[in-house]
């Protein structure tokens, strides 16, 4: 196998695995916009509940789609690495190491695919032909 095609194959599985798993954080908030409750959610930045949480199922629902998708791969990744930055040094700041290390090894993830771009199995090569 060419050594283009297994990189193509990791960044694909490093593209579906990250943004299958981010899908289970973004969902959830996803379904709190269709909820009887109160909508319940943090505002680390100070724009509102309804804005922090429309940009993190922005970010962890669309762009985790997007990226799994191959599809405008350096946004949705950037977009998922600045969500991921709040998560880890905002609203985890004051936490131990080990609450937010799931964060950060999603934001190195996020980071390596914004430089490397999303390979050859994806939208984005698909659409530059």
């Amino acid at each position: 196998m060419l050594e283009s095609k297994k990189i193509d194959i990791a960044l694909l599985i490093l593209r579906l695995t990250s943004g299958g798993f981010m899908l289970t954080h973004g969902i959830p908030k996803l379904m709190k916009f269709f909820s009887d409750t109160p909508i319940n959610f943090a505002d680390p930045l100070g724009i509102g509940i309804v804005a922090s949480l429309s940009l993190a199922v922005f970010s962890e629902f669309i762009c985790a789609l997007g990226l799994m998708a191959g599809f405008k791969t350096r946004f949705c990744a950037l977009s998922l690495a600045v969500t991921m930055i709040v998560a880890a040094f905002v609203v985890h700041l004051a936490d131990p190491f080990a609450r937010k290390e799931k964060a950060i090894i999603y934001l190195s993830i996020y980071v390596a695919l914004f430089f490397s771009g999303a390979g050859g199995f994806s939208l984005d090569r698909i659409m530059k032909k």
